[in-house]
């Protein structure tokens, strides 16, 4: 446990902005102050003597951030490459694969929006087709989910894109049990993992996904710009950067071509990746437990605020509680417009923020005027906040 803190002051570790309830970890997640410092410090380095920093030492210290990071995640360094976010290892998946006219993309209707966005241009490029399983939400179990997806598996399924934890309702899919009735019937899978690392636990090699990306700023709480990609390692030559650049053509002894183009895409701050360790580091010293503690207080925190809301809302559990990390949502009445989208929130959102402070997402889901309120528990939070998100609700929503 970090010296000095106590559990009712954990907020203090974070330069949250104290006149806001902040609920909303899981969007863009919010780094440590004490990890922020320790970026700090390496910018400096980086930029008292660049041409050494970027030119002499990078590699050799990604390979330290890539090897703790590795370790978390249960894989091997050498199956990992450092990516901006999730969705861009996303990308360099999809984008790298040979596709043909009549092969299909399945994936589910809880997608991440970008994800999807990516599946339809490549789709759309290669003369491919999406295939769409409808996943219900609220459910009874996990099992609904495999079901939804097999059934929609053909001959001619060519890659299955998967949530890990869906983002639009927080349900924490079977992905292990996906993963290997989609191999039994000849299916690789690119798992969507943006919100697993830190949430909760992970064996990469256990799992056997083909493609894995997956995000360290969320609930890891690294610098924003860390993300990973791993790729199996019968996949690994196949797979290339977003940005062809020197690693192309270059050689290094001991160096794979996966890591040589990874590694460097062109000048950019690799300050966020080299941080992922102290983050992994520092939160796994927060509770004496380390991380299987913290991701279990998170994810009780988590349920107990679904209990709240569901108490205030009238409405019940929307998934069993196996199905829940550190995310969860609850179905709203429904919205009064449609005007709603990325950046264009449901007007319920700015309302409890203007109204009062409560930073939280109105999610359209699966459309408007459908919704869901949806709720992140990390340590920084208490039971209090969404006992008054509750309240505040069931005020907002009798205006409408």
């Amino acid at each position: 446990m970090t010296a000095g803190v106590e559990p009712q002051s954990w907020e203090r570790l974070w330069s949250l902005d104290p006149a806001i309830i902040f609920l909303n970890h899981g969007s863009f997640g919010a780094c440590p102050t004490a990890v922020l410092r320790y970026q700090a410090e390496l910018r400096a380095e980086m930029e008292a003597e660049p041409v050494r920093f970027l030119s002499r030492e990078l590699f050799d210290r990604l390979d330290v951030a890539r090897g703790a990071l590795a370790r978390f995640l249960g894989a091997d360094p050498e199956d990992v490459a450092f990516v901006a976010n999730a969705t861009s290892g996303v990308n360099a998946v999809l984008r790298s694969l040979l596709l043909a006219p009549g092969d299909e993309l399945l994936t589910t209707n809880h997608a991440y929006a970008a994800c999807r966005n990516a599946l339809d241009f490549v789709a759309g490029r290669a003369g491919a087709t999406i295939v769409v399983a409808d996943v219900p939400f609220p459910l009874a179990s996990a099992a609904e989910v495999v079901e939804a997806v097999l059934r929609r598996v053909t001959a001619r399924t060519r890659l299955a894109l998967l949530d890990h934890v869906a983002s639009p309702t927080g349900l924490v899919l079977p992905i292990a049990r996906l993963v290997a009735e989609l191999a039994g019937r000849g299916v690789e899978t690119l798992v969507d993992g943006a919100h697993a690392p830190g949430m909760l636990p992970l064996d990469l090699r256990a799992l056997g996904a083909s493609y894995y990306s997956g995000n360290c700023h969320k609930w890891l709480c690294a610098p924003k710009g860390a993300g990973f990609l791993y790729v199996s390692p019968g996949r690994r030559a196949e797979i290339r950067p977003l940005t062809i650049s020197h690693g192309a053509r270059a050689t290094r002894a001991g160096r794979s071509r996966f890591h040589l183009e990874f590694d460097w895409t062109g000048t950019d701050d690799p300050t966020a990746h080299l941080a992922v360790a102290k983050a992994i580091d520092y939160l796994g010293g927060l509770l004496p437990g380390g991380w299987p503690a913290l991701m279990a207080q998170n994810r009780e925190l988590a349920l107990e605020a679904r209990g709240i809301l569901c108490a205030a809302l009238g409405a019940p559990a929307p998934c069993p509680a196996e199905m829940v990390g550190a995310l969860a949502s609850v179905p709203l009445p429904d919205g009064t417009t449609t005007d709603i989208g990325w950046r264009r929130p449901d007007p319920l959102q700015p309302r409890l923020l203007d109204g009062w402070g409560i930073e939280v997402p109105i999610i359209s889901w699966p459309a408007p005027p459908k919704r869901l309120v949806r709720v992140s528990a990390q340590l920084y939070n208490t039971r209090a906040q969404y006992t008054r998100l509750a309240d505040a609700l069931t005020k907002a929503l009798v205006g409408g």
